[in-house]
């Protein structure tokens, strides 16, 4: 934009509309101003002013003129047609962007050089520190979770804290800056504060030293009454209604609203938060609090979702709060449960009643862990059976929020995946193991837990039915895509077509991925291959990218140590005969599945329907309000249909087998 000094007559018309100026002189304005929408404004250092032109349109149909009224500037650029109006106190040492609205608020400064909340230490997991994760601008649940979790890597995490300081230094400055379309409406103190393009501040107490990541694809809204210090708040966000944080990230479309409080946490995306607390926890994508008895501290989750009056607690009182826990992806809680740290619940598991014996169940997925009379018990499996872990798998892909196209964080939906069936397979190994150990029990010991002899026979069952259906469909989709003809073909198309993938695997906070290739990330950062941020965060979404290739080789080598099948040379009736093991694993589930959504239909769930009526009363009460029968039921239909899918893909899986065959 060209800029000139003001005229003698502009000079005059703006004194004739009570401004005043510390130095004329010192202010410039854009080709085109005229002060004609410029009244009772005090302008101090160095000024720079567009044109003011435009108009805005406010809800309920007022109309009002871009320009300023009644308001002080000290060292501010203001953008073409922006309104300001009616500001307390002053704006100082800020760039404004173009159609701006301002009004009504109390001061916006910037009164150092500042890095706007980048390289902020979150104290997650430890309240005492060990544990820090350094924020910024870019920061995904996968750095921060090597930053947290992989501290016996110190070099490579001090590297990795070395290059967001960098990068924080790069955008440290004495001016801050609010971007194009920005609306700040009737707020408090604005301090060190850098905005995006399209944010809304309506009401806002205080915002101090943050970035506020918003963009024309995914605005960001801060409400009434919100009170933030030390902050990075990414694209989509929203915080509401009196909600208070200090020492937070809160990444894409986060929602945190109805007075929720949240110190030293970091949210990743599509997280939501109500009514609760928050203290020192790292919460990976989609992890749910709604209920104000609920806090959540010290603790790692994802996927997750707390129940009403859920409580943690970090420490026993002896060297303070240094306890952590970990409720791997998937896990919940239900209401009024309580878990002592240091503990570990593993993947998409139910936590009922209160546990205080600090138990280890991560090789016990999909389990339902329940006090009895102080003791836990535990029923491997069990929430495999559960329709509603299907319907949690299926919902969480739907409600990904992010609108921005430049999406942070890397997130795989997947149920069944290399984490969880190797951990099915430990199970199966531990649950055996016990029943080796103890011989034949009404109750087996496990850690300071317990497991029915009923619970164990039928967690290996359930294990062995999900591992059948995981390994199947990696196969049925390798036979697919590669359709071969004949059996040299065949074994071709078998071999993985990836060195990467064996071994262990994990869940960086929502990215699944082979254990070897976070480590071969961090050895490149320690050997000084990786110097940016940015390339840490290409190798994450390569893994992404990569993932089914990596199943595979994942797969390929589980077929031989779990079923003691070479897919090497494996022959045409081997495959065929598994082909048909794993379609009755996918039916029997299903129809577990299907038995266990029944239940939502029986009579005691209809308790307090049709209150004013008889029997016939009740029942068309329920269909109106549940939306039909048992039958016409959208998820029942989904997984009756789920089963002529797979009972279809058998069917050409073995035609193709056959056609080799002849």
């Amino acid at each position: 934009m060209n800029y000139r000094k003001l005229t003698e007559a502009e000079k005059a018309a703006l004194m004739a509309q009570s401004c005043v100026a510390a130095d004329w002189d010192r202010i410039l304005v854009a080709e085109g101003f005229t002060p004609d929408h410029v009244v009772d404004t005090r302008f101090s250092g160095d000024i720079r002013l567009g044109v003011f032109d435009g108009e805005f349109k406010l809800p309920g149909g007022m109309t009002k003129h871009a320009g300023l009224f009644h308001t002080t500037l000290h060292n501010v650029e203001i953008g073409n047609d922006c309104c300001i109006e009616n500001v307390n106190n002053y704006i100082a040492n800020y760039r404004i962007g173009d159609r701006c609205f301002i009004e009504n608020v109390d001061i916006i400064l910037t009164d150092c050089k500042s890095s706007f909340g980048n390289g902020v230490e979150v104290a997650v997991l430890n309240e005492t520190g060990g544990r820090e994760v350094m924020i910024y601008d870019r920061l995904t649940a996968q750095q921060a979770y090597v930053m947290a979790i992989w501290r016996h890597r110190k070099e490579a995490v001090s590297k990795l804290r070395e290059m967001i300081l960098d990068y924080s230094a790069k955008v440290s400055s004495t001016v801050g800056t609010i971007g194009n379309d920005v609306t700040i409406a009737d707020a408090g103190y604005i301090k060190n504060v850098r905005i995006g393009d399209f944010c809304k501040i309506e009401g806002t107490a205080r915002l101090k030293n943050g970035s506020i990541n918003s963009n024309k694809h995914a605005p960001v809204h801060i409400g009434v009454g919100v009170i933030g210090d030390d902050f990075i708040i990414c694209s989509g966000s929203s915080v509401e209604d009196r909600v208070t944080f200090s020492r937070c990230f809160i990444g894409q479309s986060v929602k945190l609203g109805h007075t929720y409080s949240a110190s030293d946490s970091l949210f990743f995306s599509n997280c939501h938060g109500e009514n609760g607390e928050a203290c020192a926890i790292f919460a990976g994508p989609f992890t749910v609090t709604h209920h104000k008895s609920t806090l959540l501290i010290a603790g790692m989750f994802s996927f997750m979702n707390a129940g009403s009056g859920s409580n943690q607690s970090n420490h026993m009182y002896k060297l303070g709060p240094i306890h952590q826990g970990i409720m791997e992806r998937g896990a919940k809680t239900a209401s009024d449960s309580y878990i002592l740290w240091p503990a570990k619940v593993g993947a998409f598991s139910l936590v009922m009643g209160r546990h205080a014996n600090h138990q280890d169940t991560s090789s016990l997925p999909f389990s339902y862990l329940i006090e009895q009379q102080n003791t836990s018990f535990i029923m491997p499996g069990a929430n495999l059976r559960s329709v509603g872990t299907q319907r949690d798998a299926r919902k969480w892909p739907k409600r990904d929020g992010r609108t921005d196209p430049d999406m942070l964080d890397c997130i795989n939906f997947n149920l069944l995946s290399p984490f969880t069936a190797n951990k099915m397979i430990e199970g199966v190994n531990l649950l055996k193991g016990l029943q080796a150990a103890s011989g034949e029990s009404d109750i087996y010991s496990f850690q300071s837990g317990k497991i029915k002899k009923s619970s164990l026979l039928k967690g290996i069952k359930i294990y062995s039915l999900a591992l059948d259906k995981f390994l199947g469909n990696s196969l049925v989709s390798r036979l697919q895509k590669y359709a071969p003809a004949t059996l040299e073909e065949l074994h071709s198309a078998l071999k993985p077509s990836s060195s990467k993938g064996s071994g262990k695997w994990i869940d960086l906070a929502g990215l699944i991925a082979p254990k070897s290739e976070v480590s071969a990330l961090m050895d490149d950062i320690e050997a000084g291959k990786i110097k940016d941020i940015a390339a840490v965060d290409a190798r994450f979404h390569e893994m992404f990218n990569n993932y089914y290739d990596y199943e595979w080789t994942w797969a390929y080598e589980a077929f031989r140590s779990w079923y003691g099948i070479d897919l090497s040379k494996v022959s045409l009736d081997e495959l065929a005969a598994f082909v048909r093991k794993w379609n009755s694993s996918v039916v029997e589930m299903d129809n577990a599945l299907i038995e266990d959504a029944h239940k939502e239909f029986s009579l005691s769930m209809m308790t307090s329907f049709g209150s004013d009526g008889g029997e016939t009363t009740r029942q068309a009460d329920f269909e109106q309000v549940r939306g039909g029968s048992f039958e016409a039921d959208p998820f029942v239909q989904s997984l009756r249909e789920h089963i002529k899918t797979k009972t279809a893909l058998m069917g050409t899986a073995l035609d193709l087998l056959a056609k080799i065959a002849s």
